[in-house]
Formats: C-alpha cells, structure tokens, sequence
C-alpha cells in the first residue's frame, strides 16, 4: 500500500524560509509525477508544484522565483523549498503521486503539513 508523508512545515515570519519532504514508500516513485498542493481555509485546493519522472517542473504563477521542487529518486524523496514566504502561503500542504501501472492511474496524497507565515 502507498503511502506518502510530509515534514517539514511549521510558523515561520513573512520573508522567511521552509523546506518541505515528502517520503513515498509502497509506489513506484521513479515514474511517478510528484506534485505539492495546497489548501487555505476556505478555498479550494490548489497545484503549488510538480515535477515528472524526468524532472520537467512547473508552478503556479503566485510562487514562481520563490519555490522550487526536486526530487531524490535514491531516496523516494520529493522537496518543496520555499523562500520570500509571505502570509498568503499559509496554508496545509499536501503532497501527490501520480502514475501509471499497468495501464490504471494510481494517485496518492500524504496527510498534509501546515505552513504559517505571519506578517
């Protein structure tokens, strides 16, 4: 069974800095796309970060030049890194695994970690 789980969150002061892992075990990590969400009180959840099996990244515009996403496959690790934090980060960030076995898509989310940035 699947399973991922995140670290790394915590309080930290607008401008600030964090470094979110997501250890996978129980899937086929090397193949799969992994992605960071994110979700405010209130809103909907939202893609922050992914990166492909083959290291291809994108983001949301709101934290492009801020975060960057990468990946250990030795490790089974993905990494969000976050700098120039600013309240609007605040939120529960979750981690994602997508990929294809055996022609059926598998997907898997880790339990979240919070991120709060005061101003």
């Amino acid at each position: 069974q699947g399973q991922l789980v995140e670290s790394g969150g915590g309080l930290v002061q607008a401008g600030g800095s964090l470094t979110l892992s997501c250890v996978a075990s129980g899937i086929r990590f090397s193949i799969a796309t992994m992605n960071w969400y994110r979700q405010a009180p209130g809103k909907q959840r939202e893609l922050v970060a992914g990166i492909t099996s083959a290291g291809s990244t994108t983001y949301v515009d709101s934290v492009k030049g801020r975060f960057t996403i990468s990946r250990d496959n030795a490790k089974n690790t993905v990494y969000l890194q976050m700098i120039r934090l600013k309240p609007e980060d605040t939120a529960v960030y979750y981690c994602n695994a997508g990929f294809l076995l055996f022609g059926t898509a598998r997907n898997y989310w880790g339990q979240g970690t919070q991120v709060t940035v005061s101003s």
